[in-house]
């Protein structure tokens, strides 16, 4: 069976998954297909690894931004978690692995509490990331002078960093 006919028939019995279209297909009249069936990402075989790993991540972020606004939403919350799904030129500017959507979601944590620092771990459960992820665009902030990146003392277990955002 082909896959938009798979998600019709998902819509049709009403379960609302987001679906990630793998496929070598470029025919536009499928992927208007596909759109309207509710996939949410379309990946053109071949493709790279980061190509995939950057639409999961993509696909993360969204889910996210969705989840983190409650039961009400406005026009600029649905734009960024839409933005989420879209890749830009941006992300080729930047370190392998890290994409510019995700990149700003931890920039404008960050400054939304300019007195508070934190750890990767800290960070990660806010955002929903993982600590290593949380902590790969920290470093990177910490790096390009975003953050300020300093050893956090008096705690107990592994030594830890705090990043702060950096206001100058």
């Amino acid at each position: 069976m082909h896959g938009i006919d798979v998600a019709r028939r998902m819509r049709g019995r009403g379960y609302t998954l987001d679906i990630i279209a793998i496929t070598a297909v470029r025919d536009l009249a499928v992927v208007r297909s596909a759109v309207a069936t509710g996939i949410t990402q379309y990946l053109i075989k071949p493709f790279s690894f980061a190509a995939f790993a950057e639409k999961l991540e993509n696909h993360r972020a969204f889910i996210a931004t969705m989840r983190s606004g409650g039961s009400s939403t406005s026009q600029a919350a649905l734009d960024t978690a839409f933005s989420a799904l879209r890749t830009t030129s941006a992300s080729v500017s930047l370190p392998k692995g890290l994409i510019s959507q995700t990149l700003e979601q931890v920039q404008n944590h960050l400054a939304s509490s300019p007195t508070r620092a934190f750890s990767a771990t800290e960070l990660g459960e806010e955002l929903g990331l993982s600590r290593v992820t949380a902590r790969r665009y920290l470093e990177h902030l910490a790096l390009v002078k975003t953050a300020v990146k300093q050893p956090r003392h008096g705690t107990r277990g592994r030594p830890e960093f705090e990043y702060q955002h950096n206001s100058h």
